[in-house]
């Protein structure tokens, strides 16, 4: 917990607030079994009504006193947690949002989504408990012992012996249980992971008819979590019967005594009320630090996973003084540059050396898995090269700030990724101060207006998550049109083309280039009908360029190319 202090301080008036109103409250409570005696003893036994009233009177004021610092107490508490609760999710959150792929890939989506909610819970209501139950559960326990000193020191003997058996019951559940809350929480992750699959590819589980396969890895998932949590649940639950037959046989105890020394005269009944209630306090007491004891080790482990997010430094990060793009063109270079994604034994791209310039299209195509994504990825810093350099308007990227480069840029990405919203709301993700004009005209250019249109509520008409109440050709002219509203100066349209058919391909295309006639555009693609216009082609394979021009001069000396010509035309179109 000790990671997460620095989320804590902004509330440390509200701690020491909380903790007056607890000593307050522990101080009443401890009062009452006094008062309670001094009636008994005094008032009823002797049968003086003016005491009886005078102390019943001041019972119900320390009462009511100590009500109103328990609710005082409990709302600045509650108040706190969930405040510190939303710091640390935004913390996390934030973190998350510098994340390179590099580190998505180290924790995992399931992973982070678990550490964002579960595991801030975690902590959160352990937060809460600190401020309340681990400053009462001390300060009554101490009281209660010095309570029942104070009336009887020799019978007071009996709790204190037993006191100790008490720690060590409480140490020994806690040994056996705090391994197992570290293993709860990675199978929380587990699950996640399992069902976060599973809705995401439910189309393609039900198309290749695999439901029972996921049901039982699901079950599998859900058994071993289960079984973990049952685990854990026996081991804890031991403690509080443990606790009760202690107290219970502690009571018998000392009603055994203290009945003999009442007979003697040497106690009296009132006083026995005030011991017994003074032994529950305290017991009360203990039950309440093993119930920090239980949840303790859960909020260890989640502190820790969290911690582990906020101390990752992005392997993606901006210079100290970053350099600006003073020549506001566009013009991008590849110098030389190398690329391996961690772990892999080749390099996915190597050598890799041209230059796009403004007004001009540049194609990549190549094989699967020949580095064509990878090279736009690099140019918008998602990963940096191993070696080399990419520079725009002669300024190397990592000289400069991520969300500067990134303005410049409009990507429509391979998968087209939606959100939920509206269709004017989506279009706006390229530019949030876009008119309803140019949210249109963006629309119109990707050939999206007359679907848009027809559909109830137009631009207004709802877009589920992920664009799933969309067509795949639909979902790829809204990504187009998200990138053309911002009027970048350079477009990265990674295979954006892929689900339209060749009637809609060309249009689009035609008007994206009187769109974007005067900024770099970037185009990977698979289909020869798609580039063959484009100003220069680079021919890709195992990460390499192997040819580069017009589609002209690489059907005459690229045999890479000319494959993938004959491939899709013939042999007579690569001839």
């Amino acid at each position: 917990m000790w990671k997460l202090r620095q989320y804590a301080k902004p509330y440390l008036f509200t701690v020491i607030v909380v903790s007056g109103l607890v000593f307050l409250e522990v101080m009443a409570t401890l009062r009452l079994p006094d008062l309670m005696s001094r009636i008994v003893d005094e008032g009823i036994a002797r049968g003086n009504l003016g005491l009886i009233w005078r102390v019943g009177a001041l019972m119900l004021a320390v009462a009511l006193g100590g009500v109103v610092c328990s609710i005082a107490g409990n709302y600045l508490a509650s108040r706190a947690s969930g405040k510190f609760g939303r710091d640390v999710r935004l913390a996390v959150f934030r973190r998350v949002g510098e994340f390179s792929p590099r580190e998505f890939d180290q924790f995992g989506a399931a992973s982070l989504i678990t550490r964002t909610t579960n595991d801030v819970q975690q902590i959160q209501h352990m937060f809460r408990m600190s401020m309340r139950m681990a400053m009462r559960a001390p300060l009554m326990a101490v009281g209660g012992v010095l309570m029942v000193v104070r009336k009887d020191a020799q019978l007071a003997m009996i709790l204190l012996g037993l006191i100790p058996v008490m720690a060590a019951l409480v140490a020994l559940v806690m040994s056996k249980g705090v391994p197992l809350f570290k293993s709860l929480q990675e199978k929380l992750d587990r699950l996640n992971q399992v069902v976060r699959e599973q809705l995401m590819g439910v189309r393609v589980i039900r198309a290749f008819n695999r439901g029972e396969d996921e049901r039982a890895r699901f079950a599998k998932a859900n058994r071993d979590l289960t079984a973990t949590a049952l685990r854990v649940s026996r081991i804890m639950i031991t403690l509080m019967p443990l606790l009760g037959l202690l107290i219970n046989f502690t009571n018998i105890v000392i009603i055994w005594f203290a009945a003999q020394r009442i007979d003697a005269g040497i106690m009296e009944v009132g006083d026995l009320m005030a011991f017994l209630q003074y032994t529950m306090q305290t017991f009360m007491a203990v039950m309440m630090l093993s119930m920090i004891f239980v949840n303790l080790p859960r909020a260890s482990a989640s502190a820790q996973r969290i911690a582990e997010v906020l101390q990752t430094e992005p392997s993606i990060t901006d210079p100290a003084e970053p350099q600006a793009f003073d020549a506001q063109l566009g013009v991008v270079e590849f110098e030389g540059v190398t690329f391996s994604y961690p772990g892999a034994e080749v390099p996915v791209l190597s050598g890799i050396s041209f230059t796009a310039k403004p007004g001009q299209v540049t194609a990549l195509i190549g094989g699967t898995g020949s580095g064509k994504s990878t090279i736009l990825e690099l140019l918008l810093r998602f990963h940096d090269p191993d070696s080399g350099r990419i520079t725009l308007d002669g300024v190397d990227i990592r000289s400069a700030s991520q969300s500067d480069l990134r303005s410049r840029v409009g990507y429509v990405p391979q998968q087209a990724v939606l959100f939920s919203g509206t269709v004017a709301s989506n279009i706006r993700h390229g530019k949030q101060d876009a008119t309803d004009e140019e949210v249109r005209e963006a629309a119109r250019i990707a050939q999206a207006l007359d679907f848009v249109s027809e559909r109830e509520g137009g631009f207004e008409g709802e877009v589920a998550q992920g664009g799933t109440n969309l067509s795949g050709g639909q979902k790829q002219r809204l990504s187009i049109a998200r990138a053309v509203v911002r009027r970048p100066q350079i477009y990265l349209l990674d295979d954006s083309f892929s689900a339209l058919d060749y009637k809609t391909d060309a249009k689009l295309r035609q008007e994206l280039a009187e769109a974007a006639r005067d900024a770099t555009v970037i185009v990977v693609a698979q289909r020869v009908s798609t580039i063959m216009h484009a100003d220069q082609i680079l021919v890709l394979e195992a990460g390499r360029i192997v040819g580069q021009g017009t589609h002209e001069t690489l059907l005459e000396d690229c045999r890479v190319y000319q494959e993938i010509v004959a491939s899709q035309f013939g042999e007579e179109a690569a001839s």
